[in-house]
């Protein structure tokens, strides 16, 4: 349900000069901390694979770490909406942020002293799992009330997460080599940042639920708007596929590959040339607006599985960096595509509902694919699972392409109000 803007209901002083559309205090006080807590985010799972692989652990236990990772953001995202209706998304975000300072001290701790007991590596990263399903749901829904130029925030605060995501990796692959111990330092420090920034924000009331509408009857609605759409359902059901067989074991049979073989710094560059991609993919989106959006973001989808056919052929570290940075935009370009379809595609005032079913379906097999890394490589081989994984990722482009309802899904206009 879009919240109206409260920011401005009192009368402004006669000297009072309009507020910029998109930097103003509010908004850079957003950006400072939507950056600082990316760019922790980013650093996690690169610092955590390429510590336990230097510790001398096993592959499957990088691969069960990333699965106590994401399962729990992606079985508790949508209590995360919840708790953000009830008690306002500032206050969570707030709370997770500083949830997720004491699990990165804590994890710098561990790592400093060495990983003895898994559960308890475990445990903490479950717990800045479930941080960041609490944090996630408001990260959207602040745009609208610290920028009156919403479309050029979100657009500003993009270009931000692929900066995050080319520098954080690259900095936990450096730092990791020394110790993944000052890895977890720094990001405890960003989301310092991020919890300061989001405290002195000044931000209007903002309206709570209507009294005679459940927020379990909101959630009702939004499964039933989402499955009325056979086109966003039938992606979802082709991306957990993707995910389980595809996408979830790449990360730690990757690490697993390129860390002996090449070191933890070649590793952080090789996810550095991933993060270029993705800013590449973005700027491409930017100018390319196919008519069809979702057919174009499913040929861009193609060029996903290059990096997963250079490790396994075992090419040379130039060659992984440039199939990587076409992996990485191949798939923002259908990322922004999708992203672009569903908030053009469904009215704003079901369109968080929506929007949390969507993420939940998105992430939910990914921990199970990550879980099943290992004991595929085993079986299998690691560079046999990651040619494997490219062949499904063709097969997943080619599906999106023969759905009828995806393929033919044309270019809509934003509906009026924004979606909170």
């Amino acid at each position: 349900m879009t919240a109206p803007d409260l920011r401005h209901s009192a009368a402004p002083h006669l000297d009072a000069r309009p507020e910029p559309a998109i930097w103003s205090r509010n908004f850079r006080l957003y950006f400072t901390a939507r950056s600082s807590g990316l760019l922790g985010d980013a650093m996690l799972p690169v610092a955590v694979s390429a510590g336990l692989l230097a510790a001398g652990r096993p592959l499957g236990t990088v691969g069960y770490a990333m699965a106590f990772l994401i399962a729990p953001f992606a079985g508790l995202v949508l209590v995360g909406g919840v708790l953000a209706d009830r008690f306002t998304a500032r206050r969570l975000m707030i709370l997770a942020d500083l949830v997720n300072l004491t699990t990165r001290a804590l994890l710098a701790v561990l790592f400093f002293r060495g990983v003895d007991q898994l559960w308890q590596l475990y445990a903490l990263l479950a717990v800045a799992g479930t941080a960041a399903a609490m944090f996630q749901p408001g990260a959207a829904s602040t745009v609208p009330l610290v920028a009156r130029d919403v479309q050029g925030a979100n657009g500003v605060l993009r270009i931000s997460e692929a900066a995050t995501t080319l520098l954080g990796p690259a900095v936990a692959g450096l730092l990791a080599g020394a110790a993944t111990g000052w890895v977890m330092v720094i990001a405890a420090v960003t989301y310092g940042i991020s919890a300061l920034c989001l405290f002195t924000l000044r931000l209007g009331p903002v309206p709570a639920p209507p009294p005679g509408d459940s927020l379990w009857r909101n959630l009702v609605v939004g499964w039933h708007e989402f499955r009325a759409r056979a086109w966003m359902w039938g992606v979802i059901v082709i991306w957990m596929a993707f995910t389980v067989l595809s996408w979830g074991p790449l990360l730690p049979i990757t690490a697993g590959l390129v860390v002996p073989e090449h070191g933890s710094t070649v590793y952080g560059l090789l996810n550095c040339a991933f993060g270029a991609g993705t800013v590449l993919g973005g700027l491409v989106a930017i100018r390319i607006k196919p008519a069809r959006p979702l057919t174009g973001g499913a040929i861009a989808l193609l060029a996903f599985p290059l990096q997963q056919f250079a490790l396994a052929l075992d090419l040379p570290p130039a060659l992984l960096a440039a199939a990587q940075l076409a992996s990485g935009a191949g798939i923002t370009f259908w990322g922004v595509m999708w992203a672009t379809s569903v908030q053009t595609q469904v009215p704003g005032e079901v369109l968080n509902r929506i929007h949390a079913y969507e993420v939940a379906g998105s992430v939910c097999m990914f921990p199970v694919g990550a879980a099943l890394a290992g004991p595929a490589a085993e079986a299998f081989g690691p560079r046999q699972v990651l040619a494997g994984g490219g062949a499904v990722t063709l097969l997943v482009a080619a599906a999106l392409l023969l759905t009828p309802p995806i393929r033919r899904l044309g270019r809509a206009t934003a509906h009026t109000g924004s979606a909170s």
